[in-house]
């Protein structure tokens, strides 16, 4: 099993505070004869006449000293899960997880445009400070 990212206890936090139940740590998915291994799973509420929400999340930190390269490996890793949880969890949406200064660095840059201009991206900010998510894009549903 890999190792946590270092918001990854954050970030939980965070979904807790804002009333997900986390479900799955990881969540382990299986592609072919493969598995990976998703962050966190976790679904919420949302209200007695409307039926559950549920989401994975993979949470990265780009820490590494190239950031283009944590957005490269972030992007492929995001879109090969999405593939595989609309087949095998098709009710789940899957989101990646990362950090307010993250979001207000390379996610401004061109780059980190693209991808969020990508119709089937998913994206959390989270306050890794507070523990608080800053941001849905898209917005969820309460």
């Amino acid at each position: 099993m890999p190792a946590k990212d270092i918001y990854h206890d954050n970030v939980c936090n965070a979904l807790i505070k804002d009333g997900w139940t986390i479900t799955d740590d990881p969540l382990v998915l299986s592609i072919g004869t493969r598995s990976v291994y998703i962050d966190l799973g976790a679904e919420k509420l949302i209200a007695a006449e409307r039926d559950n929400q549920k989401i994975a999340v993979e949470i990265k930190s780009f820490l590494s000293s190239s950031p283009i390269r944590d957005l490269e490996n972030a992007w492929g890793q995001f879109f090969l899960y999405a593939r595989a949880l609309k087949k095998r969890e098709p009710d789940r949406s899957l989101y990646l997880a990362i950090s307010l200064s993250t979001f207000e660095t390379i996610f401004q840059e061109e780059a980190g445009k693209l991808i969020m201009e990508e119709p089937d991206f998913r994206l959390i900010v989270f306050d890794p400070d507070h523990e608080d998510i800053i941001q849905w894009q898209p917005q969820i549903i309460p």
